[in-house]
């Protein structure tokens, strides 16, 4: 027994390192390729475009793979098709040469994401059933997991820096040709059979039980704040690179390791998070899901500020800084986060419910804070001259979303409450539309 649970953490370790280098080829260098072929100002819409189909797209899968198709083999089918959109559009950008258009390029970009993003709610889900079929706590197991998958991030990262495909359209080839050997290798990860009943209203068939969660409040408040918080997650990726690099106009940074190398500078980042998902299970333990969830706010802050007063000069210490508190930011929100909803939902509606909060962070809140990121730039950076009103503009705005990060914090520490005493399960006598109702299973002290 002891040799199958180390052959499947293993065996999930490489789903997670492949899972996130898909990601890590361009989501933090994308932004930089746009801003050289002339789209800068279009920069928002490709980052916002993640967050639009997350609205929906994860849902929809999560629902399918709760319902009718396994969620190992949805894993597999949703990146060929990823990888299939993700290559035309490289093909697109080659063939163009110097004279890349927004349209072409944005919609089969968009298209390629439309299938990426639910496959980070769907290998979630995959691990989960496959830890719990093992008797193993998810809470203690996955961490270790995931880990991997930031590392997977970073190798990606790193490639597409030092080969200098962070400048071009071969980061868009590297993140499809990944999307090829997870399509095949997930096919060969433990099953996660459906949960389809032979009876149940028409709600409860397609899986829209999930959206259950709204009914008790503590959940309801949790999803809005995950949205509020979800705000924060691609302004950095969207435009943290471009910004470093943006250095190279002034002087006296522009023979900085730092303003030639963002990519290797923000893979730091991702370096932070592999030691911040192994404290997960001590935090959550110690603080319960406020508390963690409360440090990453502050995180976000601190994360926002220091780009607000570093450069990559005598002050690149401060951009080191932001790097290293992204650790915390983003994993003791997203992959806690995670682990929340797995812990306080039935497993019945395993894979709609982490669509549901995919759809808060990665949808909606990324969504409105892309484009209002974007807003914030266009008037205080892209409106300027390339050099120093540029990099004024830059340190404002990064300025601006720590304060949004602040207040979001305070509101969060006084709003939220976590008592413990509810579990989301699936209430077969629930009202007409088939939803579930909350159903107490346990008490426990207050977090």
């Amino acid at each position: 027994m002891k040799n199958e649970r180390t052959s499947l953490k293993v065996r999930l370790a490489v789903m997670s390192f492949l899972e996130f280098a898909v990601w890590g080829a361009y989501l933090t260098s994308l932004g930089n390729y746009l801003g050289r072929i002339g789209l800068a100002s279009d920069i928002k819409w490709f980052y916002a475009v993640q967050g639009i189909v997350s609205m929906f797209m994860p849902a929809i899968i999560g629902i399918v793979a709760d319902r009718w198709i396994h969620a190992q083999r949805m894993l597999s089918l949703c990146h060929l098709l990823a990888a299939v959109f993700m290559a035309a559009a490289g093909f697109y950008c080659l063939s163009a040469g110097d004279a890349v258009e927004f349209g072409p390029l944005f919609w089969l970009y968009t298209l390629s994401v439309a299938f990426f993003m639910p496959t980070i709610g769907l290998s979630n889900s995959v691990a989960y059933a496959a830890l719990t079929r093992m008797k193993l706590d998810t809470v203690k197991e996955f961490p270790p997991i995931r880990v991997f998958g930031t590392i997977g991030f970073i190798c990606a990262m790193l490639f597409v820096n030092f080969t200098q495909f962070q400048t071009n359209c071969y980061q868009l080839f590297t993140s499809a040709a990944l999307s090829v050997v997870l399509c095949v290798y997930a096919l060969t990860l433990p099953d996660c059979p459906t949960s389809r009943s032979a009876s149940g209203s028409i709600m409860e068939m397609l899986g829209l039980n999930a959206f259950a969660l709204f009914k008790v409040k503590k959940m309801a408040i949790f999803f809005i704040f995950s949205m509020l918080l979800g705000v924060s997650l691609q302004i950095t990726n969207g435009y943290g690179n471009i910004f470093i690099t943006s250095f190279q106009d002034v002087a006296e940074f522009a023979d900085t390791w730092g303003a030639r190398n963002a990519n290797a500078l923000i893979s730091l980042s991702q370096m932070s998070e592999t030691l911040c998902i192994l404290l997960i299970p001590f935090f959550l333990k110690r603080f319960g899901i406020k508390g963690t969830m409360f440090i990453s706010m502050i995180a976000w802050v601190g994360r926002f500020g220091f780009f607000g007063i570093g450069n990559p000069g005598e002050l690149v210490w401060l951009f080191v800084l932001s790097m290293i508190v992204y650790g915390v930011a983003f994993d003791f929100f997203n992959v806690s986060g995670s682990l929340y909803v797995d812990q306080e939902t039935d497993p019945s509606i395993r894979s709609s419910a982490q669509g549901l909060f995919m759809i808060m962070t990665n949808g909606l809140g990324a969504t409105i804070g892309t484009l209002s990121a974007g807003a914030v730039l266009d008037h205080f950076v892209f409106s300027q001259p390339a050099g120093i009103e540029q990099i004024d503009g830059w340190h404002t705005s990064w300025l601006v979303f720590a304060g949004y990060a602040l207040v979001v914090a305070v509101l969060f520490l006084f709003i939220f409450k976590d008592n413990k005493t509810e579990t989301v399960a699936v209430d077969e006598a629930s009202d007409e539309a088939g939803l579930a109702a909350a159903s107490v299973i346990d008490t426990k002290d207050k977090i």
